[in-house]
């Protein structure tokens, strides 16, 4: 009932589903699961919104080169009745400033545990490729990693991840939040970092054969990607905060202020993968990978 939710006029309103990938259900148990299906109008064309029949053509196109990704997705948990994230006075006043709480322990530090330990148990009862949690360097922020996954399976794994996240905070009260500025002020926002690497990538040579060629393509595109990473970007990408300015492309070794960042183990090695920093928290994976896929290896969006 496309019309029920804003994604088709009332004469228009059925929205066809078609099943793309499936899981074990970790709220019902048992013989249940939960589909994730795209999404097209009543002729067959994709919605708008389902960018994941774009993101499958491009994987289909690079599928010999078998792209990883790994996305650490960091997020707020906030209460709705303060409307601040958990850890925040409700009384509007600043907590202690970031320091103790980034991978912290002690419950003057830490906020939401009990459900983000769920949300991992419950994202591996799916089968998800969750494959860490961090409390993350604000009062009330966390980070969870999905990948290394192949290809299309890494947008698939994230939404889903969310899915089991959002519907865990119906539990207990809770609301996620993603933007990528959420709290203004001297605090991180939230990003969307995007691990990434073909199989020429890691090969014997790949950093100079695969990585530099893949970068020096990236940096043509900087503004195409910064308008697809997420809405209100501008806000985060300040040059502040282990950022790199939203107007300025840079790339560096171990540098987490730059656009792009190359590991240590990755330049001994002259082998492996890079991150791309810019995309926000509130970023779509299928517009995400697609992109850094499609630039990287020269393939017309």
């Amino acid at each position: 009932d496309g019309s029920s939710t804003k994604q088709a006029p009332g004469d228009k309103s059925d929205i066809i589903l078609v099943p793309a990938d499936l899981y074990p259900d970790p709220f019902r148990g048992g013989d249940n699961v939960l589909v994730l299906c795209e999404t097209y109008d009543s002729s067959g064309n994709p919605l708008p919104s389902n960018t994941r029949a774009d993101c499958v053509k491009v994987m289909d196109a690079a599928k010999d080169q078998l792209p990883w990704f790994g996305i650490e997705q960091e997020y707020f948990i906030m209460d709705p009745k303060t409307k601040k994230p958990l850890g925040f006075p409700a009384d509007g006043s600043e907590p202690p400033a970031q320091a103790m709480y980034y991978c912290g322990i002690g419950a003057g530090n830490i906020f939401g545990r009990d459900m983000v330990e769920e949300h991992y148990a419950m994202c591996r009862q799916a089968g998800l490729k969750v494959s860490g949690i961090n409390a993350e360097v604000a009062p009330g922020q966390w980070e969870f990693q999905v990948g290394p996954c192949l290809g299309i399976e890494e947008g698939d794994h994230l939404w889903m991840a969310r899915y089991i996240l959002e519907r865990l905070g119906e539990k207990y009260g809770w609301t996620m939040n993603y933007d990528p500025k959420p709290i203004k002020g001297d605090w991180n926002g939230s990003g969307a970092h995007c691990n990434f690497s073909t199989l020429r990538m890691r090969q014997e040579g790949g950093l100079d054969a695969a990585i530099m060629p893949a970068i020096e393509n990236l940096s043509k595109k900087h503004k195409e990607h910064i308008m697809a990473y997420g809405e209100g970007n501008a806000d985060r990408l300040t040059g502040k905060h282990e950022t790199a300015s939203i107007d300025e492309f840079r790339y560096g070794t171990s540098d987490r202020g730059a656009s792009i960042r190359i590991g240590t183990d990755t330049v001994a090695a002259k082998k492996g993968y890079f991150e791309d920093r810019r995309p926000a928290g509130n970023m779509d994976p299928y517009v995400v990978t697609k992109m850094l896929l499609a630039t990287s290896l020269g393939i017309p969006l």
